[in-house]
């Protein structure tokens, strides 16, 4: 009898110790994962400022590019308006011209048909009518004197209405020559503030084409930096994955402690629950299993409340769940995030069932499932 008992003694010692070792080894690549996720977690926020950045400089760009495309349009409309007002101004300047030259032509005939009638009219008064007069004296006929008398009175008319033809037709083309020097002046007023708006155009597009050279650097450098948190974030996410796989080798060689730790008769433990244990079991449920299926939710809440009913665990779970080295949503901040942004329905839901006896399996471990540990496979995890 007292040999079995120190054998009894003996072998509890030994599982102790195979205990106590492993899960020093285990905390401490624990340790390195938490360690690996939250750099993981930091350069992926890196990574989304960074892509942030990237497309807000696109987003500018975009906006620089539709913008100098629209003064582009602006510069070409422009510039037709004013290459017509120059074929414009021309022109009116050909018809100024043209009228400078009809208006000294003009008063060239005027001045000529003017001196004619002079000439005419001192001719008639100096000669004709004296000469018929005299004519009329000796015994002339009385009808031919008024004929002539007439027909002076005729001609006099005629000249004195072409020459107010002359008259009129000078003064037309003089008031058209200045309508079309008003216009003119217009026209060149017009084709200033035009040659005003393109150059001030001008200036916005070297200002635009500046920006855009200036964002294409700016854009350059930002889509460097990710690509350079990137490299960095595969790298760490690779180390992870290593970190991952030798925990799952730690956690496989020390299996047969762990079975033996399950083999503790759970029936006989009660726990009541914290008025606080729903909403922190809820939020690393969803932190564990957020994207799993709800018997993934179940399981993990599962384990959890194993670990609150064992001795070699704390017994709350508030005491599990913070306990160092053991999840790692809590050391890379995860946790206390989604305690702070709320806990999806679903997990509360299977919270609140784990709470209330729903235990679905006996594990007290779980992890991504690589294929290095046998156990209960529910979706990417498996159970131990």
């Amino acid at each position: 009898m007292r040999g079995r008992f120190w054998k009894k003694i003996g072998s509890a010692f030994f599982l102790l110790l195979c205990l106590t070792v492993t899960t020093t080894f285990a905390r401490t690549t624990q340790k390195d994962i938490d360690k690996a996720k939250d750099q993981i977690n930091d350069l992926k926020d890196r990574r989304e400022e960074a892509q942030d950045l990237v497309d807000d400089i696109e987003q500018e760009k975009e906006g620089l590019e539709s913008q100098l495309d629209g003064l582009n349009r602006k510069m070409t409309e422009l510039t037709g308006t004013i290459n017509e007002l120059e074929q414009s101004i021309a022109a009116q300047t050909q018809q100024i011209e043209e009228a400078r030259r009809q208006l000294e032509e003009a008063g060239k005939a005027q001045q000529k048909q003017y001196d004619a009638m002079k000439v005419r009219i001192q001719y008639m008064y100096e000669n004709s009518l004296s000469s018929d007069w005299e004519s009329l004296m000796e015994g002339g006929s009385f009808t031919d004197f008024l004929n002539r008398a007439a027909y002076i009175m005729e001609l006099n008319s005629y000249d004195r209405r072409l020459l107010e033809e002359y008259v009129e037709q000078k003064e037309q083309i003089a008031a058209n020559k200045r309508q079309l020097e008003t216009q003119l002046d217009e026209l060149v007023a017009t084709e200033a503030q035009m040659k005003e708006k393109k150059d001030s155009v001008d200036g916005l597009i070297r200002s635009t084409q500046n920006n855009l050279w200036l964002s294409d650097a700016q854009l350059a450098d930002a889509k460097s930096d990710v690509e350079d948190i990137s490299a960095k974030l595969a790298k760490m996410e690779a180390y992870e994955k290593e970190l991952e796989i030798k925990k799952a080798k730690e956690d496989a060689a020390r299996l047969k402690a762990i079975k033996e730790q399950e083999k503790e008769n759970l029936a006989g433990v009660s726990y009541t629950p914290a008025e606080s244990d729903a909403y922190l079991l809820g939020a690393i449920i969803e932190c564990e299993a957020g994207a799993e299926s709800y018997e993934g939710k179940l399981a993990v809440g599962s384990v959890i409340m194993n670990r609150v009913k064992s001795s070699y665990f704390p017994n709350t779970v508030s005491g599990v769940i913070y306990q160092s080295g053991q999840f790692s949503p809590v050391a890379s901040g995860r946790l206390a995030y989604r305690l702070q942004a709320g806990v999806s329905d679903s997990c509360m839901q299977a919270a609140q069932e784990v709470l209330n006896g729903n235990i679905t399996l006996s594990c007290l471990y779980f992890r991504v499932n690589n294929g290095i540990i046998s156990g209960i496979v529910i979706g990417n995890h498996v159970f131990y």
